[in-house]
This record gives structure tokens, sequence and C-alpha cells, in this order.
């Protein structure tokens, strides 16, 4: 691999200021900053610029995310800026990123994860207590099918209701309204807002598996821009690009997205990728789950030549073993397979059918 400072020397990247596209929204900023931070440290000869553009899915405020039925609600208006060389990276949540990309991008670098787990943020007037403490009734605000399906389930003496708008927009209704109990965030962005201390309750994968890339932050550049990809790739954490991989590949078989819950958990311990994969009804009443393992354990090899640049799930990794890239798809692809043998096919349907008639 290039010594950092020489390829982004030699990478004709060095006479201007590289664009960093990114949402306007608050974690977003945070999220780029924290991107541009680690790159600045790579390259610190490079300048980098932040252009912050508002998106479809910050427009619309008004409607279930499930409802609006764009699955590139987050990232289009920055992939366009993209496409029109106006930037020349965007920094995104991966889980905004659908696991098809358009031809022409695809993500260069998926940096080290942040907890994955969803965190439940209680009212004030509920300080100090769990789920199972709320009173019967209790109003509990998420936008995710995802999570109501399973909390639902687990929790049927709660009531489960759409909450939107952004991170700061969702504390102030549950705070200064009587509207919901508690709301159900992911961890990994309380955190990065530095609010940790506003989780009353971190829910573990028994209770609530998490969405596909979920605290994983990804950046996509053109696929045919070879100095950014290289420069990016430094960025790579290699353990979340297989786990990322594998759950990309499971959803993509499943043709999940954001108006059906399918939700994951991935663990790589010992050379070995542990991947738990579920599709649930919307009231979580009927669900498939399901784990399988594969072992990622391969050296690094020269891998240049006509493959040198396999997209695995939209993901561009070349300092990733290959094979390791390919076994975690494979893993994906093949949970995926197991849970539609067992009916999963018919579980998302209806959810999606009925999802649209709401």
């Amino acid at each position: 691999m290039d010594e950092p400072g020489k390829a982004a020397g030699e990478n004709g990247v060095g006479d201007r200021a590289v664009r960093v596209g990114t949402r306007r929204s608050q974690l977003a900023r945070i999220q780029t900053d924290s991107v541009v931070k680690m790159l600045c440290e790579l390259y610190p000869d490079l300048r980098f610029e932040i252009v912050a553009m508002s998106t479809t899915g910050d427009k619309i405020l008004d409607t279930a995310l499930s409802k609006i039925g764009e699955k590139s609600l987050f990232t289009k208006e920055l992939e366009n800026a993209l496409e029109r060389n106006e930037v020349d990276l965007v920094v995104h949540s991966l889980k905004d990123l659908p696991t098809s990309l358009p031809p022409g991008f695809t993500i260069g670098a998926v940096c080290k994860r942040e907890n994955p787990l969803d965190a439940v943020v209680f009212h004030p007037k509920n300080c100090g207590k769990t789920l199972n403490l709320l009173p019967e009734k209790s109003v509990i605000g998420t936008s995710s099918l995802r999570r109501a399906a399973q909390l639902k389930k687990k929790f049927p003496q709660l009531e489960f209701r759409d909450i939107r708008g952004n991170l700061n927009t969702r504390l102030k209704k549950l705070d200064e309204k009587e509207d919901f109990s508690a709301i159900i965030l992911a961890a990994a962005g309380l955190k990065r807002m530095g609010w940790e201390n506003r989780i009353g309750q971190l829910l573990s994968p028994e209770d609530c598996l998490y969405a596909v890339g979920q605290g994983a932050l990804a950046v996509e550049v053109r696929a045919k821009d070879q100095e950014i990809l290289n420069m990016v790739s430094a960025l790579h954490d290699a353990d979340t690009v297989l786990c990322c991989i594998a759950e990309r590949a499971f959803m993509k078989r499943l043709e999940g997205g954001c108006s059906v819950p399918v939700a994951v958990n991935t663990v790589l311990k010992d050379g070995q990728l542990y991947l738990t994969g579920a599709v649930y009804s919307l009231d979580g009443s009927d669900s498939l789950r399901e784990t399988m393992q594969t072992s990622v354990n391969y050296p690094q090899q020269n891998e240049d030549g006509p493959n040198d640049d396999v997209q695995h799930v939209g993901i561009t990794a070349k300092n990733v073993p290959g094979q390791a890239q390919e076994a975690a798809e494979n893993l994906g692809v093949e949970l995926a397979s197991l849970l539609l043998s067992k009916g999963a096919k018919h579980i998302l349907s209806v959810a999606r059918q009925l999802n649209d008639a709401r």
C-alpha cells in the first residue's frame, strides 16, 4: 500500500480542496466532521471543504419513512452532486444507503462501527425505568417498522407510534410534550451527538436485532475516481467491512428496505463471522430468525489485475482480503435463502402490503 502522504500527493488531489458532501442535520455534520478529521490526520497536506445540502428525507417530515417508499431518501441529492462533480466524496450513515447503488458509485470506505444497538430514551418523568416497568398502554415513539415489530411482540402491553424528525426534533417532542413515554433511537447517533447520558436502556440483540449497517459510517465516491478511492480506502475497518457486507447481502437477497421489518446481528470472533438475520410481520406476531456462520480467516493477497475493483454489495475494499469479502457476502445470501425457503417472502410481502395500506 502507498504511504498516505505519497498517495495523496501523487494522485493529483493535492493542488485543490477535496470537497466532502453531507446532509445539513447536526448529526450528519458531526459524522462528516469525524471522517474529515481522520482524513486530515492521514493526509496533512490536503485541504478539505465541507458542502452541506438538504435531502428529500430531511424535507418530508410529516410522513413515516416506511410510507414514502423511496429507497434513496437521504442519499439522492448527495449522489447527484457527486455525479455532477460538485463534490468528491459523500459521508452517509451506512444504513441509509440502499444495497444496490446507482451505476457509477461505490462505497469506498466503511469506518469502524460505533455501537450498533438500539437505545431507549425515556421521558424525564420515567427516568430510571426500563420498558417492562412502564405503565400499561404507555406510548413509545419509533419511526422504524423493524423496531416496532420486534418490540410489539416483546412488550405487548405498550403502544408504538411513529415519530419523525432529526434527533434534536425527536428528543424535543419527547421532553416537551406528554405524547410519548419513551422513544427508540440508534445508540450510535446519541453517542456521536454527545447525548449518551440520555440512554436509559440499551436493547440487547435478544430484545431487538438492529438495522443492516447500523452504527457504521460509509464514504461514497465515484467508482471511476481512482485517486479519491485510493485516498478514502485508508479509512476502511476490516471487521466492520466484513460484518456489513454480510448484512447488506442478506438484505439484498431478501429485497428488504425501509418498508419491511428486516433485522440483523453480526459477531466476528476468532476468524468466524456469525450472522443472525430475521424478518417480521408488522405486528411481530409472525417471524423467522436464524443464525449461520462462516470462516473469514483469509490472508491478504496481492489482488491487482482485472478484478481490481470488485464490489461486494456496493463496497470496494481492496485492502480487505477478497476471499473474506466473498465468504461474508455468501453468508448473507445463504442466510437469506434459508429464511426464504421457510416462508420469509410471504411474511415480507404481507408486511409490505399492510404498510402500503396504512
